[in-house]
């Protein structure tokens, strides 16, 4: 296949991803976390456990397709940089293996909330407090995991930049910002969590932009293939 079908694929998947992630983590997690409630938390999940059920499968789903975006990714890019190809696809391994296991916690979750057998175990108070520690486990999961969201995005920007005209070197730069901004995130969360959750919604802005304007590039244009140069690697390919 050359290069612009699988540009085109991997917008489609890179769309994919930010539909079932955007509504996993922007919508269904932070609608049954409180943060430090766990009365709030297990009463939110008992309230809506189908929601969480399909949270579930939307976690699983957007690994999948983050998985399927960087094989594809990896095919198109290799003839650029093979190793920062590969070390992008492990990245992207690495993070959708803590997704997928951020949704069990999840999953679990809503078993012990809804599960009478756990508040005849262990007392009311103790069934939400161990609801509210398995959403804590899969929320600073989730955050943990935004270390390799960041970090793939790195090599994915320098592959673009060095792509010889495939993609415009500004989105290449973009991208790379992103994950800085994503790493700069995660750290301020963990380490000065007050100054985290202040720039927060900022730092992520950057974030937001760089991976959008992928995903437009991407099933818009898919590459361009009209240089000399970017024909070589077409034909390399």
């Amino acid at each position: 296949m050359s290069a612009r079908p699988l540009a085109r694929i991997a917008g489609v998947l890179y769309l994919l991803v930010g539909i079932f992630g955007g509504f996993a983590e922007g919508y269904v997690d932070p609608k049954m976390y409180v943060a430090g409630d766990a009365a709030a938390t297990a009463g939110n999940v008992v309230a809506s456990s189908g929601l969480v059920r399909i949270g579930v499968v939307s976690h699983l789903l957007d690994a999948v397709f983050f998985v399927f975006l960087a094989m594809t990714l990896y095919i198109l890019l290799r003839p650029i940089h093979q190793s920062l190809a590969r070390a992008m696809l492990v990245l992207v391994v690495l993070a959708t293996a803590i997704i997928s296991l951020n949704a069990v916690f999840l999953f679990e979750g809503m078993r012990v909330a809804t599960d009478p057998y756990f508040a005849t175990a262990f007392g009311a108070t103790g069934s939400n407090a161990l609801v509210l520690l398995l959403l804590d486990t899969q929320h600073y999961g989730t955050l943990s995991a935004q270390v390799f969201f960041g970090l793939w995005l790195v090599p994915l920007g320098y592959l673009a930049y060095k792509s010889a005209g495939w993609f415009p070197k500004w989105l290449g730069a973009l991208l790379v910002l992103g994950g800085v901004c994503y790493l700069v995130d995660l750290l301020a969360a963990f380490l000065v969590p007050d100054f985290g959750k202040a720039i927060h919604t900022w730092i992520v802005i950057p974030c937001a932009i760089a991976e959008i304007s992928m995903v437009l590039y991407l099933l818009v244009v898919g590459v361009k293939t009209t240089k000399p140069k970017s024909e070589r690697i077409l034909s390399a390919a």
